[in-house]
């Protein structure tokens, strides 16, 4: 009885050691999937739209303030100030166009990136579980240090779980 306990206290630390500890790249990973890509491409699409609507509106408003100042000494106050009130409400108009395409603009790569995001999420479980991981860090959300002899890099087997090479 005595040399069961005793073994029992010599390997209980062993396979305390045993533990799997992995670590991976998901920006890596997310950069790899064609999904990313795509999502990239598209968002950086709209944001040429928004820049090329905003550089309208503000050529607009250029010409209109340009034409405002050659003839303001001719026209009476009244037509003045409405002219002039006409500017501002175009440069306001301009000034929301603006803050509404940058929450857009972050609605849609929210949108497009959270389910890529999601999917290398599961891939990384899938391997965690798969390999008998105690945990698996994302060492691209800045781990100041992860020991290479205690910890797998597992980014090629998360990449292999989603199909890319």
């Amino acid at each position: 009885m005595k040399k069961l306990l005793l073994m029992l206290l010599v390997f209980a630390p062993m396979t305390m050691m045993a533990q799997k500890f992995g670590h991976v790249n998901a920006s890596e990973v997310m950069q790899a999937l064609p999904e990313f890509a795509k999502a990239r491409t598209e968002i950086e699409t709209l944001q040429k739209q928004y820049e090329a609507d905003l550089k309208s509106m503000q050529d607009e408003l250029q010409k209109k303030a340009e034409a405002f100042d050659k003839e303001q000494a001719t026209l009476p106050d009244n037509i003045k100030q409405r002219r002039q009130q006409e500017l501002e409400e175009m440069y306001q108009k301009i000034q929301q166009s603006y803050q509404d395409n940058q929450q857009a603009l972050a609605k849609a790569q929210q949108e497009k990136l959270s389910a890529i995001q999601t999917k290398v999420l599961e891939a990384i479980k899938q391997v965690g579980e798969a390999g008998g991981y105690v945990y698996i860090m994302d060492i691209a959300a800045g781990i100041p240090f992860i020991s290479s002899t205690l910890s797998k890099d597992v980014t090629a087997e998360v990449k292999a779980k989603l199909g890319l090479h």
